[in-house]
């Protein structure tokens, strides 16, 4: 894996615990609106409570001093040995500051914490323009393509 060290001594890394919905929810909608992240919109607060309360979603967040900057959701799939970058993503100021580099390669150090065979990710051209070549960037394979036709509102 080609990895990628933190752009700065005033940047931490760390696991949210317990899992914070509130969170999560915050991400969701402040990365995603960029992305068309629209699946979980329609989510009530439930939704979101039952979410995170799975004991295979583990939540990190990245902070500059006390300020967010972005996170990644893992989702372990214990029967699979997988682990699943289900959301990953920067808050627009910290962008080009080499931070989704540092991140996707903790992403996939921790994901491979959990002794699994496999990490993988799921990514389109509705991401970052960066998205693709940061994954293989840090040794991820394209594992499977698709072309899927999205309706506009």
């Amino acid at each position: 894996m080609s990895e990628i060290k933190k752009s700065g001594d005033n940047y931490s890394l760390n696991q949210v615990i317990p899992n914070d919905f509130q969170l999560n929810k915050f991400f969701y909608k402040q990365i995603g609106k960029n992305y068309q992240w629209v699946d979980r919109l329609i989510w009530t607060d439930k939704n979101w409570i039952e979410y995170v309360s799975s004991p295979n979603l583990f939540t990190f967040v990245l902070k500059n001093n006390d300020d967010i900057a972005g996170f990644f959701e893992l989702m372990y799939h214990k029967d699979k040995l997988e682990t699943e970058i289900a959301y990953f993503g920067l808050l627009k100021e910290y962008f080009g500051k080499k931070l989704g580099g540092y991140m996707l390669s903790e992403a996939i150090k921790k994901s491979f914490s959990y002794n699994v065979k496999r990490v993988w990710a799921h990514t389109c051209s509705l991401d970052h323009k960066n998205a693709l070549k940061n994954y293989l960037s840090r040794g991820m394979k394209i594992y499977n393509t698709e072309t899927v036709n999205i309706k506009s509102a």
